[in-house]
């Protein structure tokens, strides 16, 4: 019998297409935004602080709004949410280009600036949990790694389109025309997901989770035979994400593990600048190849953990090697003294391992976002991503606030070594023991029966 148009089994490609588009194009407001900031500042008048304030609501947004969108995904579907969140999103954008832009005569209170970037956080928030789930219901557990990764590429890709659009449009046509631009993204991206995302064909909720449990039970995985190392995916908890402390040890590893990134994409620019001396265009090109590099390692990392079933070893060596980056960087910031770096092998030095902090410390994303939905089963995958961008997005508010205490403190030393000491907090969350993972998919197996 012929496949229609949404059941073959080439649709999962536009599913993820759909997934992509739509978390590029609020990844475009909530990364890109922040890098209006020198614009934003004199155009609503605002100082440091406020500034500070501003920049951080969209996060705080998303933070407060993940976990109850990742629930709703699990009731209503991947669909319903999509359109609900990408169409309203596109509102809120189009009420602040009307409300709470700048205009030649009339600057609008932070007030009103505020609650705009607040509410674009709360409806924008539906798309992570959303469109993970999608792309864990049509994919087979052989490919999620990499298609969940390739889903993850979208946040640097709409963050390098956010620097390189956001501040020539903020600049030469003003606020209004940018969140104009937003909400048309969000609107095409809103598109896609009408045509494409759909249910998987003959899968409901229950058949996910009885498919999951005959999966774990009786047909445990086999690795390849070029695997040097094998994580077998434990079973998934009967009482859900929110009642599994695996999920949660997880989910706290994420979120601690955001911090330096957040560190290194808030912050990067304003340390390359103040402290390293270094121009422009030079700041534009590291930080542009951060999202290119990151992009490209959550693609290959995807796949590469698909084909030898390692996703937690890997976690592990990503957060070893963030930590270890991290720690250089504070120390040749500390060894180039209290005075701006400007040497130009300095400059260099300094600009070499921004990039390869940045680059490192983001590689790990879709494989941690995998591990994360493989392990609290399909069916519940909105929940758990949820729980997991509402840790995230918690740190994407608190650590640009924390900074600027950092380096009141201790200077840039500061900031990049409190940054490892992140990694290294988030690294025993992230492991995995062998014998406390048995001793857990045996319980949650046995209740099953």
């Amino acid at each position: 019998m012929p496949h229609s148009p949404s059941t073959s089994p080439r649709h999962r490609w536009k599913v993820l297409a759909a997934g992509v588009a739509a978390n590029a194009a609020f990844s475009v407001a909530f990364s890109g935004i922040p890098m209006t900031a020198v614009v934003m500042r004199a155009g609503y008048r605002l100082d440091n602080a406020t500034l500070g304030l501003m920049l951080g609501l969209i996060g705080l947004g998303i933070a407060i709004s993940e976990l109850p969108w990742g629930l709703l995904t699990d009731r209503w579907g991947d669909r319903p949410v999509l359109l609900t969140g990408l169409g309203t999103t596109a509102l809120a954008l189009l009420a602040m280009a009307l409300l709470a832009a700048p205009r030649s005569g009339h600057v609008p209170g932070p007030g009103w600036l505020g609650a705009g970037l607040l509410l674009v956080g709360l409806l924008g928030g539906s798309v992570n949990g959303a469109s993970g789930r999608a792309v864990m219901g049509w994919f087979a557990e052989g490919e999620r790694g990499l298609a969940m990764s390739i889903r993850q590429t979208a946040v640097p890709l709409g963050g390098g389109l956010g620097a390189l659009l956001l501040p020539a449009i903020a600049l030469h046509a003003g606020f209004a025309m940018l969140y104009v631009f937003l909400a048309l993204l969000c609107l095409l991206s809103g598109l896609l997901a009408w045509c494409w995302v759909h249910e998987p064909p003959g899968r409901s909720e229950g058949e996910h989770r009885s498919a999951a449990a005959r999966r774990y039970s009786n047909e445990p995985p086999v690795a390849p035979r070029n695997a040097k190392r094998a994580d077998a995916p434990a079973a998934p908890s009967l009482r859900g994400p929110l009642g599994d402390p695996r999920v949660w040890r997880l989910v706290a590893g994420i979120g601690i593990l955001c911090a330096p990134q957040f560190a290194v994409l808030s912050f990067g620019t304003v340390f390359l600048h103040d402290f390293g001396r270094v121009g422009f265009a030079a700041i534009t090109a590291t930080m542009v190849g951060l999202q290119l590099g990151a992009m490209a390692m959550r693609v290959w990392s995807g796949r590469w953990t698909d084909r030898r079933r390692n996703r937690p070893a890997y976690l592990r060596a990503c957060t070893a090697w963030s930590a270890g980056l991290f720690a250089v960087l504070g120390l040749a910031t500390l060894a180039t003294g209290s005075a701006p770096a400007d040497s130009p092998a300095s400059q260099v030095l300094l600009t070499v391992l921004v990039l390869a902090c940045g680059v490192c410390v983001s590689a790990w994303h879709g494989v941690g976002y995998t591990e994360l939905a493989t392990l609290s089963g399909p069916a519940r995958a909105g929940t758990a991503l949820g729980m997991a961008n509402t840790s995230v997005f918690v740190v994407c508010f608190v650590t640009p606030w924390s900074i600027p205490h950092l380096l009141a403190w201790r200077d840039w030393p500061m900031v990049w070594f409190a940054a490892a000491a992140c990694a290294l907090v988030a690294l025993p969350l992230l492991a995995k023991p062998a014998r406390t993972q048995a001793k857990l998919s045996k319980t949650a197996l046995s209740r099953s029966t």
